[in-house]
């Protein structure tokens, strides 16, 4: 998760808290695994002249692989004047997920003129910034730039983050929409504070790093000297532990493979932390890495814990003072972790109602939850998972599975994506007592009404329409963790005015000495019997659950058109 720079903020021997001298001997002895060159020379694109790419490429043939990609994304053809100079840009090609501040997706972006579609575009910073790109063949990253738009009456107003680059005498354009997504995103750093964990990507093509801002409180650096880079790694890292990471670093961006790894750093004022890091590298079509993402997670206080509980299990006295604050800690992390709803959530023309109850009283959090939220795209995302177990570790997990798959969908990452890169989180979990989960996630389209679902292992949604409840037939998918290679495929159905769809986990349906099928029969008579009624989570759940005879967590989410 580390890269190059011009000058590498490399410590001077003797003068820079980490060992000095005696540091950087050690990373030479490590030969170049902790060189940039190493792994980024090699992945160079080749590039003409004027920096673009070779001129064999056509635009139909930047349609196909902007086919391909998630998000939005568009090819820009200049329009030039009878000086010669550019009056306007023509849109030649467009990602299926595209999405303007219109509403307009796709393939209605063809043929679109920028200056007579977006008018107030033209002698603004990103103007310039298109023209700049085209004309020296700089890359464009602009500052969140605000659009407004009048449709129907309305003024709408919109941020975004454009990038532009130089492609065959025209520009890839890619736009992220910030105005819906920045909340989610606040709240996502705050979860990771939470978790003291923090993303980290290094694009390998372009040697460009990325930290999140937790990253850089992991490291104790500050974040005017940029992520650290390879080279600097050594520096921190303990001397025993040095070796082994050594061979961590080969394994990632050498052969690609995914690596989750324990290692301890000194920070500048000569703090120890134990830091966990879990990274993939994706590669290209020969095989080599190109992008490694991952995350950094702080042990410290975990390490800590265990030495202290290790102590503490010496005597009854002890393991009793163990258990209540376990429970202490859990009752406080349940509304960080999972906050519960007072009222009905109304996400993308939906109505949804959450029901969570946890079997474990005096810790009100389970190894069931949820997730319902808005995305940038003004879609819906409807997410119920099931962790194996229960407490404290399963918790720890259902927050790994809960905030990875929010982060990732709030990114345009496409759902069975999201399963897979779960799965391999699990799979290479430090603690596999805990790394088998079921999930099911949805992603609701309020213009066309669709929703597209996939599952890993988990029990189908029910759907109640015009007074009669079935289940929807799951697509492929093996629970999360189960093994190395999983197949994730996506179903849809478009939903109608008047449905109800009950995502839900087994604790609503199983019952001691009865049959699984059983139970979803039950389930499916109680919703078509009160499922259509004023306040019909409350009412199915109260014919349904007896409080003195379940055995599990119940999580339900009710979807109402």
């Amino acid at each position: 998760m580390t890269g190059s720079r011009d000058e590498p903020d490399v410590p001077e021997p003797g003068n820079n808290g980490f060992g000095g001298a005696t540091a950087l001997s050690r990373a030479a002895g490590e030969g170049s695994v902790f060189s940039s060159s190493r792994y980024v020379a090699r992945r160079q694109p080749t590039v003409t002249a004027g920096g673009t790419l070779p001129p064999v490429l056509t635009a139909s043939a930047v349609q196909e692989v902007l086919d391909v990609l998630p998000g939005s994304a568009i090819f820009l053809v200049p329009l030039t004047g009878a000086d010669g100079g550019v009056e306007d840009f023509r849109i030649a090609a467009a990602s299926p997920d595209a999405l303007d501040v219109g509403g307009r997706r796709g393939k209605e972006l063809v043929g679109l003129s920028v200056l007579e579609t977006y008018p107030r575009v033209l002698g603004t910073a990103l103007w310039r910034g298109y023209l700049d790109a085209l004309e020296n063949g700089v890359r464009y990253e602009g500052e969140p730039f605000e659009y407004e738009e009048v449709l129907a009456g309305i003024p709408r107003l919109s941020r975004f983050t454009v990038h532009a680059n130089a492609c065959q005498g025209g520009l890839i354009v890619s736009w992220v929409r910030l105005d819906s997504g920045e909340r989610e995103q606040r709240r996502l750093e705050v979860m990771q504070r939470l978790g003291n964990m923090g993303w980290a990507n290094w694009d390998l093509v372009r040697d460009a790093i990325t930290w999140s801002e937790q990253v850089y409180d992991i490291f104790a650096r500050d974040p005017s000297l940029g992520p650290m880079t390879l080279e600097e790694l050594p520096a921190h890292v303990l001397t025993e532990d040095l070796p082994a990471l050594a061979g961590q670093v080969r394994r990632l961006l050498g052969d690609g493979q995914a690596i989750d790894h324990t290692f301890r750093i000194t920070t500048p004022h000569g703090e120890v932390r134990h830091l966990r890091i879990v990274a993939e590298a994706e590669a290209d079509a020969h095989g080599s890495p190109v992008e490694v993402h991952g995350f950094f997670q702080d042990m410290t206080a975990v390490k800590r814990a265990k030495e202290q509980l290790r102590e503490r299990d010496r005597t009854a006295v002890a393991q009793q003072e163990t258990l209540t604050a376990e429970r202490v800690l859990a009752a406080r992390l349940q509304h960080a972790l999972l906050p519960l709803p007072q009222q009905s959530l109304r996400l993308a023309g939906l109505t949804v109602d959450v029901a969570y109850q946890p079997l474990q009283q005096g810790i009100n959090v389970g190894g069931d939850w949820y997730s319902a939220i808005e995305l940038p795209d003004g879609s819906a995302l409807l997410v119920v998972g099931d962790v194996a177990g229960h407490g404290l570790d399963a918790v720890a997990t259902m927050a790994q599975l809960r905030f990875t798959a929010k982060g990732m969908a709030i990114t345009g990452t496409p759902l069975a994506t999201i399963l897979a890169r779960l799965n391999t989180l699990l799979w290479h979990s430090a603690d596999r007592a805990y790394s088998t989960a079921t999930m099911i996630m949805g992603r609701y389209e309020p213009s066309s009404g669709i929703l597209t679902w996939v599952q890993a292992g988990h029990l189908p949604p029910l759907l109640l329409r015009d007074g009669e409840a079935r289940y929807l037939p799951s697509p492929r998918g093996v629970l999360l963790g189960a093994t190395t290679a999983p197949r994730y495929d996506s179903s849809a159905i478009r939903l109608l005015p008047g449905d109800h769809l009950l995502f839900f986990t087994d604790g609503l349906v199983e019952a001691p000495g009865e049959l699984l099928d059983d139970g979803l029969d039950r389930l499916a008579r109680t919703v078509t019997e009160h499922g259509g009624g004023p306040r019909p989570l409350g009412d199915v759940l109260d014919a349904l659950v007896d409080p003195a005879t379940r055995r599990d967590d119940i999580c339900v989410l009710h979807v109402g058109v």
